[in-house]
């Protein structure tokens, strides 16, 4: 994924690990959390590879601020992502106690799909950050492939699939998202998109 050319204050290493561990003023913190928001507003409006200049301008801060807070546009996607995936685990969790195990990964996949296909140009951002283990998105992201995990094992031992894993379910729905995202899909047409390409999964 294209990142900007990295600037700030050149710490490195363990100054870097030092800094992280210090809590913010209270004039840094308004900061970060409006690059957060700018961010986020930005990312609808104009997909995630829009510019960081335009961010730093909406957040109303230095190009110089928001380079200190996010070095790389990987490190602000994996931030704002965050948010998005704490809520998703909420709804995977009432799945798993709403629904059978079959039904629960049926709609996992739905919601993750939907809810990935947000931004324009996550799905494409997400699938490279896939292949690299190191990626900061890919970490962000992480929780989302556990519980994809999660569920599908719940579905295995119900009966309910095949020898599937949980990477290629994720993958599918990577493809998926960007399918939505393409084609502008709305809740009633993902849906079909969804259930038609994740038929093979179940038994």
């Amino acid at each position: 994924m294209p990142d900007e050319v990295e600037q700030g204050s050149g710490r490195t290493g363990g100054a870097d690990r030092v800094a992280a561990a210090r809590p913010l003023r209270a004039d840094a913190r308004r900061n970060r959390e409006a690059i957060l928001r700018a961010a986020r507003e930005a990312f609808e409006a104009d997909g995630v590879l829009t510019s960081l200049d335009g961010i730093a301008a909406r957040a109303g801060v230095g190009n110089a601020t928001l380079y200190r807070n996010f070095a790389t546009r990987e490190d602000l996607l994996a931030a704002v992502i965050q948010d998005s995936v704490a809520a998703a685990l909420v709804e995977a969790e009432e799945l798993s106690r709403t629904c059978t195990p079959r039904e629960a990964l049926a709609e996992w996949m739905l919601r993750l799909t939907w809810r990935l296909r947000i931004w324009h140009d996550l799905p494409q951002c997400l699938a490279s950050a896939h292949e690299e283990p190191a990626s900061q998105v890919q970490s962000a992201c992480d929780p989302l492939l556990a519980r994809t995990e999660d569920l599908l094992a719940r579905a295995k031992k119900s009966g309910s699939t095949g020898a599937v894993s949980a990477g290629e379910v994720y993958e599918l729905v990577l493809a998926l998202s960007w399918a939505v995202d393409r084609f502008k899909d709305d809740e009633v047409s993902a849906r079909r998109r969804v259930s038609t390409a994740t038929a093979g999964i179940f038994l």
